[in-house]
């Protein structure tokens, strides 16, 4: 991601669920979808002028896939879940850091799952549910915590025991850092696996390649919300793989912002994206490895510079592929695809398959 900022707030994914017009009144897919893209990195430099106001130049965060924050009491408390690194960092500037940290330590630990917080359609938590991080944060006596009484002990533990202070130009900025568990992308991938599952089989798709699209797309996150606007644990764009799916089924118009960012939404619409290439834009490809390399490596960048990469005309560039080893063509695409983003999305999907 082309951004010299770190951190996205959900606040911006959430408050852009209704802040783009549908699809009435539109000149052109590509100038809807530039018009959009401007409005969304126009909302993100806004919301970004006002943490540098109160944070500091230096202190400015902005979200990528992987990265989850929160900012709470006017801008002066913030969350990051670094969902890579594995690290909670909950933040503050306010004179009364103890008071402001500990309840963002116990929301934060007591998040529900992301569909209540997208959707906003519930008062409260369902107690029969367990929280996003269960499971992910041990406490200190080493127990997943679910109730507000454990989160509570283990904030105190924390501000007892883990209390730091840093400097930011005039700020003093007083913070603790929670770590996730070591296996806590496995942690997620458990929560959203039996979506996973079933749209593998309503697609006719690898359940392992979808797993290794997520991780390298939001390594989990499912409140991942991209600078390019793709959103989502697998990083659908409304306007190009959303469109496509929407088309494919007969419906008119993009899925919503709102329904992608549900994450059953999100892995079907992925998935079906998927089957798209698979038996569409890719049609013709023999052997199921080479197809596989190419729908990974379409998946990141579009069918066509695959098929670009081999010959400026379709048929030809199925046959030359259909005339390559497995080896070939990977080898092929990791060294000549036209973007070195691709390029690299095709190694890191491919070494999470292990079968290169």
């Amino acid at each position: 991601m082309k951004t010299n900022f770190k951190i996205l707030a959900l606040l911006i994914s959430v408050s852009l669920l209704t802040a783009c017009p549908g699809s009435n009144n539109r000149k052109t897919d590509k100038d809807y979808y530039v018009k959009d893209t401007n409005a969304f990195n126009i909302l993100i430099s806004q919301y970004a002028n006002n943490i540098e106001e109160i944070w500091g130049p230096k202190e400015v965060l902005i979200a990528g896939p992987k990265d989850y924050v929160q900012y709470e009491d006017n801008l002066q408390t913030r969350v990051h879940i670094n969902f890579v690194s594995g690290i909670i960092t909950i933040e503050t500037l306010s004179d009364t850091p103890i008071e402001n940290l500990k309840e963002a330590i116990v929301s934060t630990l007591l998040m529900p799952e992301p569909v209540d917080i997208i959707r906003r359609d519930k008062i409260s938590q369902n107690l029969s549910e367990e929280p996003f991080l269960y499971n992910q944060v041990l406490d200190q006596e080493r127990q997943p915590i679910r109730w507000s009484g454990r989160a509570n002990s283990f904030a105190d533990y924390l501000l007892a025991n883990n209390l730091n202070v840093r400097s930011s130009g005039s700020h003093n900025i007083t913070y603790v850092e929670i770590k996730l568990v070591a296996n806590h992308i496995n942690q997620r991938a458990r929560k959203f696996l039996p979506l996973v599952t079933e749209a593998a089989n309503r697609y006719s798709i690898d359940e392992r390649l979808i797993l290794a699209i997520i991780e390298v797309e939001s390594a989990f996150n499912p409140y991942a919300v991209s600078r390019t606007d793709s959103l989502g644990l697998m990083q659908v764009q409304q306007h190009t793989s959303g469109r496509d799916v929407f088309i494919f089924r007969g419906k008119s118009g993009e899925p919503s912002r709102q329904f992608l960012l549900d994450p059953r939404n999100n892995v079907d619409i992925g998935t079906a994206y998927l089957s798209l290439l698979k038996t569409k834009y890719l049609a013709g490809i023999k052997n199921p490895i080479s197809l596989r390399y190419a729908m990974i490596t379409s998946y990141n960048g579009g069918a066509g510079s695959v098929l670009r990469t081999f010959s400026d005309d379709r048929n030809e560039a199925i046959k030359i592929i259909n005339s390559m080893t497995p080896q070939q063509v990977y080898r092929k695409l990791v060294t000549s695809h036209v973007s070195q983003e691709s390029r690299n999305y095709l190694v890191k999907v491919s070494n999470l398959l292990g079968n290169h």
